[in-house]
């Protein structure tokens, strides 16, 4: 058995074994006030770098579109291992990217009225935490299968007194009958954002999986659900087991669609049958699309079965 964290990707993703002595060194006292001047280069990309070393914790916020002023906030803790908050402390509360940014509040403003939230590759939950402060009747699951990052989303949901309100599930979305072996370590200088159901590792803890189909049998045929699906490429194996889920419910999904991972022609043929068109997640504003293309600049995609109109009408920007 191959082993993702020895292959070049893997490897280059933790710059040779660069990484942790690099980045304690820019959080440290005397080396991180000279990042501040950094930020305003060009070509830099500010979330990458790193938070202060003594930095405990960050506050977000999430805003609905069309009514900027309101806002819930929500912490995320230990900004010097998770990528999101990081990119939270740079950002003054907000994603450093606009489409990221505009990806977060897109999916408090489509909550609203929903009746349950099934966060797929939840990381350190910002999504379910972010939709948990702006609406505090939904209910929510977060699946992360990662044992480290899972040990750090439910602190977070914890921190932010969310437990009565988020699940966390730890495990992987997709085949039922498959079972992972999964890095069982701390991920190094971050907890490790791009692991997938179709990654191997030579050695870890072994962690079940569960279709969406199987798990959607406890909601109520009326429920409104939505998803969001962060699996790096992994997304085609989550919905060829949420046929059903998709057939009832029609959920609004936000996903990941990676340009070196996805297969979009296959993602089309799952999506189809049950009426989803298809917009590309750009900054600030949801672009029409008839076929879906992964791209370069943006990486999330919405489907939904609302027309371009309906989400206007609702406050959400959309270039048809």
């Amino acid at each position: 058995m191959g082993d993702y964290r020895r292959t070049f990707l893997g490897r280059r993703q933790q710059w040779f074994g660069l990484k942790p002595a690099a980045k304690r060194a820019l959080a440290s006292p005397l080396l991180h006030p000279l990042l501040r001047p950094a930020t305003r280069l060009p070509g830099i990309t500010i979330g990458r770098l790193p938070a202060p070393a003594h930095l405990t914790e960050v506050t977000g916020r999430v805003r609905t579109l069309g009514a900027p002023d309101d806002a819930a906030e929500f912490v995320l803790l230990r900004p010097d291992r998770c990528e999101i908050a990081k990119e939270m402390y740079w950002g003054a509360g907000r994603r450093t990217s606009a489409a990221d940014a505009f990806a977060l509040d897109l999916m408090a403003t489509r909550a609203a009225g929903a009746d349950v939230f099934l966060d797929i590759g939840a990381y350190t939950g910002i999504f379910s935490l972010a939709l948990a402060a702006a609406h505090a009747d939904l209910e929510i699951h977060a699946f992360e299968m990662v044992p480290a990052v899972a040990d750090a989303c439910q602190a977070n949901i914890e921190r932010n007194g969310f437990g009565q309100q988020i699940a966390l599930h730890r495990i992987g979305v997709g085949d039922p009958d498959v079972v992972l072996s999964v890095p069982c370590g701390d991920g190094g200088s971050a907890l490790p954002s791009f692991y997938s159901v179709d990654m191997e590792f030579s050695s870890g803890t072994e962690v079940s999986c569960r279709s969406l189909d199987g798990f959607a049998k406890q909601f109520g045929p009326g429920d409104r659900v939505l998803l969001k699906v962060d699996v790096e490429g992994a997304e085609n194996t989550v919905f060829g087991f949420g046929q059903q889920l998709l057939a009832a419910h029609r959920p609004e999904i936000l996903c990941e669609v990676l340009p070196a991972r996805a297969q979009p022609r296959e993602l089309e043929k799952l999506l189809a049958p049950h009426g989803y068109s298809y917009y590309l997640v750009g900054e600030g504003v949801l672009e029409h699309r008839q076929r879906i293309v992964p791209d370069e600049d943006f990486r999330d995609w919405f489907f939904t079965t609302a027309t371009p109109g309906e989400l206007a009408a609702a406050g959400v920007p959309v270039r048809d």
